[in-house]
């Protein structure tokens, strides 16, 4: 009877650790770039010298929420909501419906718009009257305060 050596059954497995790693130094890269990234739409407020602050306003309505509609110098929108990252590149109709949205979580909270001090004023014009056309019944407009 001659000699057969036995057969070793042959197994295809995947080494991850080269993968983890990637991973990892990937995790690491994002997690130092995230503060670098600018959050928000750039907005040079007109100036007055009655202005109140968001905090002020919100304190008045006895409510801590506030509602922020943004139009940024080439007319670009942006929404934020108590305080949070602005969501910027929103059309018209997204605007609307997160604020009706907030709205009805939250019916005192004030609604301010922003503009940009050098966006035509047609611009904010058409943002209050979208605002209006859709229910909401008063609407702040936001300024910085003078330094005088």
């Amino acid at each position: 009877m001659a000699y057969q050596p036995k057969r070793r059954k042959m197994t295809a497995e995947i080494n991850v650790v080269p993968y983890i790693d990637v991973m990892l130094v990937l995790l690491i890269i994002f997690m130092v770039t995230a503060p670098f990234v600018t959050q928000g739409v750039d907005v040079e407020l007109p100036q007055t010298s009655t202005a109140k602050t968001a905090a002020e306003l919100a304190k008045e309505e006895d409510s801590g929420a506030f509602i922020i509609v943004e139009v940024d110098q080439n007319g670009g929108l942006g929404l934020s909501v108590n305080n949070g990252d602005m969501a910027r590149g929103l059309s018209m109709q997204d605007i609307l419906v997160r604020v009706k949205a907030e709205l009805e979580i939250n019916p005192k909270s004030p609604v301010l718009v922003g503009g940009d001090g050098r966006v035509p004023y047609s611009e904010i014009i058409l943002t209050l009257d979208a605002l209006s056309s859709a229910g909401v019944s008063s609407v702040g407009l936001m300024t910085e305060p003078h330094n005088s």
